[in-house]
C-alpha cells in the first residue's frame, strides 16, 4: 500500500514538533520519529484504526499515544489527512 500525506498533515507534523521543541528538542525528534514509524506501519495493517462515522469514504483514526492520526483508505493508497494531539480542540 502506498502512503501519501496531505499538506495539512505535513503542516501538523511540523507544528507538533515545533511545539515540543520549544521545551525539549530531543523529545521533539523522538516523538516525530515514533509518530512517523506508527504511520508507516499503517501500510501493513491499514484497517487497524477505528472507523470514523459521518464522512464519505473509508476514514479511520489511529490513536498513537497522545496523538490522533486521521487517514483515508482509497484503493491501494493510504492518505494521511490530519494529525493532532489528543488535548487539542478538534
Amino acid at each position: 500500500m502506498k502512503l501519501q500525506f496531505s499538506k495539512a498533515a505535513l503542516n501538523d507534523l511540523v507544528r507538533l514538533r515545533a511545539f515540543i521543541a520549544e521545551h525539549n528538542p530531543t523529545a521533539a525528534r523522538q516523538v516525530a520519529k515514533r509518530l512517523r514509524g506508527a504511520i508507516s506501519n499503517l501500510t501493513d495493517a491499514p484497517k487497524i484504526g477505528r472507523p470514523v462515522e459521518g464522512f464519505p469514504g473509508e476514514i479511520r483514526e489511529l490513536i498513537f499515544g497522545r496523538y490522533v492520526v486521521r487517514y483515508e483508505i482509497r484503493g491501494t493508497t493510504l492518505y494521511i489527512l490530519k494529525i493532532w494531539h489528543g488535548k487539542e480542540d478538534r
